[in-house]
């Protein structure tokens, strides 16, 4: 329903390109359950890249419609932490893990990836990807399946050619000293803050509604 009634007021105003939308999260659920934020095997994946001071500061879906078509290939974020050393390779300091809320396929418009391409100048990338010196992969989910990835590695949107929007949620990992405030994002209700252990409230960093 949720998402129904947003494409109900923003059909013909996407915002990620032609029949494609990104919206901002609700902490309620059905959209919001602790298991997404809290998993600990992700967690322990995410403390191995970024030691254990992160948080988690955005939480939105991306959604391709029937008649979207191929983004280019770009990064996330791409503003560099060093404006005077763009392509200065550093530790990772932010993380991004998706999951579909129904099984993506190349039909339906999974996301693309250039492997390893964030470990490269972006210019240099950009260029092995357009001469397909690198190939871009389609990255299938089933239900339940998780991508953890680097939102400097190159990628793409692929067209959806089913008539079902494509739904593939997205949490942002950051470390704690890091803030940007890049994309829009939803308050969490103050009834589902009183339900959180202080442990979780240390890893969410979103505005919070007073009681």
């Amino acid at each position: 329903p949720i998402f129904n009634n947003y494409l109900e007021a923003n059909r013909y105003l996407p915002n990620r390109g032609t029949n494609r939308h990104f919206l901002p999260m609700p902490f309620e659920p059905p959209c919001f359950s602790s298991e997404f934020f809290f998993n600990s095997e992700i967690l322990q994946i995410l403390k191995v890249v970024m030691s254990d001071r992160f948080v988690a500061d955005q939480w939105g879906c991306d959604v391709p419609l029937q008649g979207s078509n191929y983004q280019n290939a770009h990064v996330d974020y791409q503003r560099p932490l060093f404006y005077e050393m763009p392509d200065i390779a550093l530790p990772a300091y932010m993380m991004v893990v998706n999951f579909g809320l129904t099984t993506i396929t190349p039909e339906n418009g999974a996301i693309e990836i250039a492997p390893c391409t964030h470990k490269m100048p972006r210019a240099e990338a950009l260029n092995a990807v357009e001469n397909s010196e690198i190939k871009m992969l389609p990255i299938s989910l089933e239900v339940g399946d998780v991508l953890i990835r680097h939102p400097w590695a190159l990628h793409r949107g692929t067209p959806n050619k089913t008539d079902t929007p494509r739904l593939l949620l997205t949490i942002r990992y950051v470390r704690n000293w890091y803030i940007d405030n890049s994309r829009e994002v939803s308050r969490i209700p103050a009834t589902v803050w009183k339900l959180l252990s202080s442990e979780q409230k240390n890893i969410l960093r979103f505005p919070v509604d007073s009681e």
